[in-house]
């Protein structure tokens, strides 16, 4: 994959002129390509707990005001005011605080977190120290996605070097506060992304979402206030004490301020990690990355990974914030950007999606647990070419039954690209009924034709 880490703080690039990289602002991604970038040393050459000194000279109800003021949001999906999830742990109730990461990451075409840890972990640590001397937490629990054990060794490296260097451990840098952080791996289950299910899995239990209220802020993990906060938001924050919260909300727009990992994937020339202000386009993106692959042009994409609503080419210049992709119809959610070309079968990727919800579906609530099933059942029927008109409708309102009264927002996840594929290709869901198969199959279709005249950049 590729990495965008040409541009320096300063705007000035290497050798690019007036390239499009100059959209870039790579701040965790600044040194991904520096040989080691993982280690303690590489992150202290690049200004490494700088921002945790500073963070420990104020007042920890100073540190959640600044922290809320910079109008970071959530980087995991919602959006939600990261500074406003730290104000609502109840201060002087006597109970432990805690502050879990939720690096469960699993989502179909989300990878940003997992690159993140991978070549800059530290910068996870220190956001995390900030945090928990924020709301006053003397222990961290970091949630890490089981599979990716490269990750997790690396992970566990990078804590012993902080214990080591007095980052970790009793009485850090002279401040009084002691910390205790344990990586945790998980056992694969896409439920436990949910906040609540990796909470119960994490104390030992099976991984199904809590009924709520009560809320992690005040009865979380073992029954005491926790903030449960995405990789990518709480890495975010050393950078935003170290340089200002003036410097982070030059980015953005108002409302979706600072910086934020585009992760480009699917029929592209270059895929990879893009860094930049939120509010960037896909167009923009794809104009720096070199474009689809070459001969082909755009039919859809998802903003936000797979359980966001699909867009198309007509959507290629909507800003990429929380308030334009949400006024557009779908959600910046993860910052998934799949990109998919015209030989591919609208039908058979929302028919692989959709068994991939249903295969990760706890089973806790009957929306999900039966509406996910029977979705399968009909999108695999229309794409062999078995269906019938009517099993349009019926998949609608499967969809309907099923988003906003499943337990929690795998079910909506599941109805989205339901919803949105049968808004802009419901023709081709028909052409899959009335001819009786897939018009994408190779050996029926002249789709995948080498037509590289007809089919030249995003915009053919």
């Amino acid at each position: 994959m590729t990495l965008a880490t040409e541009i320096n703080d300063n705007g000035s690039g290497n050798g690019n002129g007036g390239s499009p990289e100059k959209l870039l602002a790579p701040v965790l991604s600044a040194f991904w390509d520096e040989p080691e970038s993982w280690t303690l040393e590489t992150y202290r050459r690049h200004d490494g707990y700088e921002g945790l000194r500073k963070a420990l000279a104020m007042a920890p109800d100073d540190l959640i005001a600044y922290v809320k003021d910079s109008g970071l949001r959530g980087r995991g999906g919602a959006g939600f005011p990261t500074g406003m999830k730290w104000q609502f742990i109840p201060q002087g109730d006597g109970k432990p605080h805690y502050l879990v990461v939720n690096a469960d990451e699993s989502e179909p075409g989300t990878c940003k977190d997992i690159p993140l840890l991978f070549a800059n972990p530290h910068s996870l640590i220190e956001g995390m120290v900030i945090a928990c001397y924020a709301i006053r937490s003397s222990h961290a629990f970091i949630y890490l996605r089981g599979e990716v054990v490269p990750v997790l060794r690396r992970l566990h490296e990078a804590v012993r070097e902080a214990y080591e260097a007095g980052y970790l451990g009793t009485n850090i840098l002279g401040s009084g506060l002691d910390l205790e952080l344990t990586v945790h791996a998980g056992a694969g289950a896409y439920i436990c992304g949910e906040e609540t299910a990796l909470l119960d899995s994490l104390e030992g239990r099976r991984g199904q979402p809590r009924l709520r209220p009560p809320f992690p802020a005040v009865a979380g993990l073992y029954a005491c206030p926790t903030v449960v906060n995405n990789v990518e938001s709480i890495a975010s924050v050393p950078a935003i004490l170290n340089r200002g919260k003036d410097w982070f909300k030059s980015m953005g727009s108002e409302k979706s301020p600072g910086f934020t990992l585009y992760s480009l994937s699917g029929h592209v020339a270059g895929p990879g990690q893009y860094e930049a202000p939120l509010g960037i386009t896909l167009r923009q993106l794809l104009d720096m990355s070199g474009g689809m692959r070459p001969g082909h042009r755009l039919k859809f994409w998802t903003p936000g990974g797979s359980s966001t609503p699909m867009f198309t080419d007509e959507h290629l210049d909507v800003p990429l914030d929380y308030e334009s992709v949400g006024a557009a119809g779908s959600m910046l959610g993860t910052k998934a950007l799949q990109c998919f070309d015209e030989t591919t079968c609208v039908v058979r990727a929302v028919t692989r999606w959709t068994e991939f919800y249903a295969h990760e579906s706890c089973g806790k609530c009957t929306p999900c647990r039966e509406g996910t099933y029977w979705l399968v059942q009909l999108l695999r029927d229309i794409e062999a070419g078995k269906g019938q008109m009517s099993d349009l409708d019926k998949l609608n309102d499967i969809a309907d039954n099923i988003n906003g009264k499943s337990f929690c927002a795998l079910g909506d996840g599941a109805a989205s690209p339901i919803f949105s594929s049968l808004k802009y290709f419901r023709e081709e869901y028909e052409q899959h009924i009335t001819g009786k198969g897939c018009p994408f199959d190779p050996a029926r279709s002249t789709v995948w034709a080498d037509d590289k005249n007809a089919h030249q950049g995003v915009n053919a």
